[in-house]
């Protein structure tokens, strides 16, 4: 199913702002299951015609809210990153900047961050529009590593990954090609570090370790900077920025 063309510079006060808006609220109330265009029509006062037109179906609408999520998480990141560059900060800190900005944003848009990374929608398949904004964020996370390789900032690994490849050449694609020993499983190994940190994004978001943990911002430093010791990349903790 192909979803309505979207942006992320609609006209903040036009219909199209005006339904998304709605959307995501009902998002945060009822979940993405839930979500009905006749219900986000209604709120809107645009009528069902109005909201047909741009939105046919309730996938067209949770595509919407979907790329919108990903540009918005994503660009949060990139703006961070870019900041952390501005300062001359080397990939490890870079690192840690770029998953804080991602934590902020997840706790500021817990309804949009479910959407992207909890349970699937039942009957909703994401169509190939949402690939590209998809890859927003792991696109950030492959520059750092591709920057920390580059610069020499990487420590060996003391156990390659066995067997053939495990990647699809998409992944990849995404890094840019498979560097040499003893560097050649970075891909994996960042893919390992990106699931980690979204699954402690996972537990902090929806309150599964708040009775565990004393400083739960300083606990994802510090899971940021363990995680990535699996790829050889040291993330400074403390306050040090570079």
């Amino acid at each position: 199913m192909n979803a309505s063309p979207i942006s992320s510079n609609d006209d903040p006060a036009g219909p199209l702002s005006r339904i998304k808006e709605t959307a995501r609220r009902h998002l945060a109330e009822v979940g993405a299951a839930g979500l009905s265009p006749a219900a986000v029509a209604r709120d809107t006062g645009l009528g069902a015609d109005a909201v047909g037109a741009l939105f046919p179906h309730r996938d067209d609408l949770l595509t919407a809210l979907l790329v919108d999520a990903y540009d918005a998480s994503g660009a949060a990141m990139e703006r961070a990153d870019a900041d952390a560059v501005a300062r001359g900060a080397r990939a490890g800190a870079r690192l840690l900047a770029v998953t804080r900005a991602l934590r902020q944003w997840s706790f500021e848009h817990p309804a949009e961050f479910s959407l992207v990374y909890g349970s699937p929608v039942p009957g909703y398949h994401a169509p190939q529009d949402t690939v590209g904004p998809a890859s927003r964020t792991p696109a950030v996370l492959a520059g750092i590593l591709g920057a920390a390789l580059a610069g020499g900032e990487l420590t060996p690994p003391r156990r390659a990954v066995p067997g053939p490849p495990l990647l699809l050449p998409e992944a990849t694609a995404l890094f840019g090609g498979v560097p040499e020993a003893p560097f050649s499983d970075i891909v994996e190994r960042g893919i390992v570090l990106w699931s980690g940190l979204i699954g402690l994004l996972v537990f902090q978001v929806f309150s599964r370790t708040h009775d565990s943990v004393r400083d739960e911002a300083a606990f994802f430093d510090y899971a940021v900077a363990v995680t990535a010791e699996g790829i050889g990349l040291e993330v400074p903790l403390g306050g040090a920025s570079d």
